[in-house]
């Protein structure tokens, strides 16, 4: 994969709460470091995230996107 954003901070994904329309995942960064990123539920089903998955945390400007490596 391929991305213009410079700051993807891998991770472990440590929880997902999963809502009608958004989700909430949870992303260990390591060293006591998480972050949160709101995103689209149809997101997580599309790229099947589950907690304990292995992520990159994409922060783009005020944007946080979760990708799968």
């Amino acid at each position: 994969m391929r991305i213009s954003a410079r700051n993807a901070l891998s991770g472990r994904i440590t929880e997902i709460k999963l809502g009608a329309v958004m989700a909430q995942v949870t992303v260990d960064l390591g060293g006591g470091q998480r972050v949160m990123s709101a995103i689209f539920a149809d997101s997580v089903r599309e790229l099947a995230l589950e907690v304990g998955d292995e992520v990159l945390a994409v922060i783009k400007s005020t944007d946080v996107m979760i990708a799968r490596p």
